[in-house]
């Protein structure tokens, strides 16, 4: 598996993650939890070293889950976790310094170990200065509780204060084909600074593998069935960008999910996308990705053909977009 560095942290990582989220939060029906107790440490076998879980998460049982199937790959792997929500009032907003602190010592029991690899702030809270957030992590670090700060879904302001009090090592932000947002100024101010981002969703939810259409049932309780984007009539208005990815990938003799994710790769050499899933040929397909190589004119293909595309719906309803880049 090949590596990547997460900006000038030092902090490197298989150059592509694991998700873990929708082992135990947001897309029902759950799987078994021994079935994936298996698939993860299946996936250090395979060569990945970055999971990524969080507090909320279940809430707490996806932590748990990685707590007991990494322990005994505990040197192989890097773990990444997030604080910031109030876990009995979502999607309420907690990044006060002593919930960060109560946080990150529970965390660390569940997660069964002595430092967390990467700790995020799950969403920038405007309430509490992200100054006072980056100097309790940094506190954190200097205590060997916490290794390296992290931040998801924040704005280049918010970015550059926090990185002058505590130095930034990622970025977690939705960024994938359909969802283009940190391109204009987000990915300039992680170069300039030095910080790796680190995508979520890359394969659009799903959506971009091209196992979905606009007839695709989704369950009562999945996370999806809530997103503008999941529709029927934006699913169905979306397919062209899953017929670019097909033809890119009849070509490659790939699939339309490894393009994506290999396009993601080639943006710049300091992402790290972590796909979810919870089937393990679904988790050896994404890591084939890693070894399929686009060249300019293929990226300049789906680029020239992207672009034609307006992609429709919104990635969340109004209360959860209002927590995005602050």
């Amino acid at each position: 598996m090949q590596k990547r560095q997460l900006g000038n942290s030092g902090l490197e990582v298989s150059a592509i993650g694991l998700g873990c989220m929708g082992m135990s939060h947001g897309y029902k029906p759950f799987p078994d939890k021994q079935e994936m107790v298996s698939l993860l440490r299946s996936a250090v076998d395979l060569g990945l070293t970055f999971f990524d879980t969080a507090e909320v998460y279940g809430p707490f049982i996806n932590e748990e889950l990685l707590g007991e199937a990494l322990a005994p790959v505990r040197n192989r792997v890097v773990i990444a976790t997030k604080f910031g929500f109030q876990v009995d009032a979502m999607p309420g907003l907690d990044s006060r310094p002593e919930h960060i602190r109560a946080v990150v010592e529970a965390s660390l029991k569940r997660l069964r170990i002595e430092a967390i690899d990467l700790l995020y702030q799950h969403r920038v809270d405007p309430n509490v200065p992200i100054e006072d957030v980056a100097g309790t992590v940094k506190d954190l670090i200097q205590q060997g509780k916490v290794k390296h700060f992290g931040l998801s879904e924040a704005d280049a302001a918010t970015i550059r204060r926090a990185h002058a009090v505590q130095p930034v090592a990622a970025l977690q932000s939705e960024y994938s084909l359909w969802t283009r947002d940190v391109e204009p100024e987000i990915l300039p101010t992680l170069q300039e600074l030095g910080i790796g981002l680190v995508p979520f969703s890359p394969l659009g939810r799903g959506y971009l593998t091209g196992k979905m259409d606009e007839s695709t049932p989704i369950e009562a309780g999945d996370f999806r069935a809530t997103l503008p984007r999941f529709t029927p009539e934006a699913r169905k208005a979306n397919v062209a960008l899953v017929d670019l990815l097909k033809s890119v990938a009849a070509a490659k003799g790939a699939t339309p999910a490894q393009i994506a994710l290999a396009w993601l790769l080639a943006q710049k050499p300091w992402i790290v996308p972590i796909p979810g899933t919870t089937k393990l040929h679904r988790l050896e397909e994404n890591i084939g990705a890693v070894s399929i190589e686009l060249s300019a004119a293929e990226l300049q293909q789906i680029e020239t053909a992207a672009a034609a595309i307006t992609v429709q719906g919104g990635r969340y309803p109004e209360q959860l977009q209002r927590l995005v880049s602050r």
